[in-house]
């Protein structure tokens, strides 16, 4: 009898430790569920502008390696035209930029240079679209997590106030892991949305780099001897 009590404590022992996220949540009241709500959100939309942009950065990444090829074969038969739809088919930055540059074969270098650095500011825009956003999550998540932890703390010390200064241990460490809950919320969803803007960021750069490189080797070929 005895030796099954013994046992029976650690099992009841552990069960106490158990800690669900979920309860924490709702145990932490209007302000902390309103917190983790928000947090939530914020993963969403991180998530979905990662997914996103990641997409639209690999189709803008996609050339094909016989693109210059083609556009030196028309240009070199005089087919501005033929250029021009090449560039259309294409449809990505690097084809946008040549198109720009082949509509302005005939003009001075420095305006074609011009067009084309031009045209790329337009293209960098539109690769970084929302990019921003993942940026300001990664800042704003963590400070919105400690704000719930503040407000949790506020309730844990305003609940042992009430009542008439009796520490209840079990009170205030309810009180505690549910402001904690919202830290590690916040420092989970910003660490997150960091690791997604860093790695938006050095996709967009290999595809400024390539469109940069296709644009050298544009405006070298419009100077090579006819």
């Amino acid at each position: 009898m005895g030796e099954n009590q013994i046992d029976t404590l650690p099992a009841e022992a552990s069960q106490e430790k158990t800690l669900s996220v979920i309860q924490l949540v709702m145990d932490g009241g209007v302000g902390g569920q309103v917190i983790m709500g928000v947090l939530f959100l914020l993963m969403i939309v991180a998530v979905y502008i990662y997914v996103e942009r990641l997409l639209a950065i690999k189709a803008a990444s996609k050339v094909d390696k016989n693109f210059m090829n083609q556009i030196k074969e028309q240009i070199s038969i005089g087919n501005i035209d033929g250029a021009k739809s090449l560039c259309a088919k294409t449809s990505t930055p690097v084809a946008n930029l040549i198109e720009k540059g082949v509509s302005r074969i005939g003009k001075p270098l420095e305006d074609i240079n011009t067009a084309i650095e031009n045209a790329g500011k337009l293209e960098i825009y539109k690769l970084e679209k929302n990019i921003s956003v993942l940026a300001t999550i990664s800042g704003a998540a963590p400070m919105i997590g400690f704000l719930g932890t503040v407000i949790g703390m506020i309730v844990s010390i305003h609940e042992i106030a009430n009542a008439g200064g009796q520490i209840d241990i079990k009170m205030l460490s309810d009180g505690l892991y549910t402001a904690m809950t919202t830290t590690v919320g916040g420092l989970i969803v910003g660490i997150i949305s960091y690791i997604a803007y860093n790695h938006l960021v050095v996709k967009t750069d290999k595809v400024v780099y390539q469109m940069e490189a296709k644009s050298v080797e544009f405006l070298d070929l419009l100077n090579e001897p006819v």
